[in-house]
């Protein structure tokens, strides 16, 4: 749905840019609630105020209501049919694929690398794997990733020194 979304309202519509539609993605998924549902919120409001997130709500929540309510009241009757059960084996991969394709373009556009992607991988295979909670995951992550930032700050401060010092010295030299 996000790449619908995104192909709509950025490449289409011209509404808003990939960078804003990026940081309005970070914002949806780190509020509670469905994504798409969020996504369509910010996007009302960015784009129409209050009458855009009515819109936009209804039109990202209402057709998917009505079909899977469509769905649920035949699929009881027909859900124990081997054809019905092979058509649900089926859309699998389809839907697998459908989360995978929005997903890497994604981490495209926000640059992201192998080595970036080694953190959220590991996050994964810890919870899922190890059993650990996620708070910690996450918790462990914000405290390396300052200490990180914290060194390559330093490291940076130090080579800018290091480099106008060089510089002082070249220049009392040809003093």
């Amino acid at each position: 749905m996000l790449s619908m979304i995104e192909q709509e309202i950025v490449e289409r519509k011209g509404w808003i840019d990939r960078e804003e539609f990026m940081n309005m993605i970070a914002l949806a998924q780190a509020a509670p609630g469905l994504i798409a549902v969020n996504s369509a919120i910010f996007i009302g409001w960015r784009i129409g105020g209050w009458r855009g997130v009515i819109a936009t709500v209804l039109g990202a929540v209402l057709p998917s209501f009505l079909i899977i309510l469509a769905i649920a009241m035949v699929f009881q009757s027909y859900k124990d049919l081997p054809a019905v059960e092979a058509v649900f084996k089926g859309i699998r991969p389809a839907v697998v694929a459908l989360i995978a394709a929005p997903l890497c373009r994604m981490a495209h556009s926000a640059k992201i690398t192998w080595t970036t992607a080694i953190i959220p991988i590991a996050g994964a295979l810890l919870i899922w794997l190890g059993g650990l909670s996620p708070v910690w995951i996450i918790l462990t992550t914000v405290l390396v990733t300052l200490l990180y930032t914290w060194l390559k700050e330093k490291k940076n401060l130090t080579v800018k020194r290091s480099d106008c010092e060089q510089r002082e010295q070249s220049n009392s030299k040809t003093v």
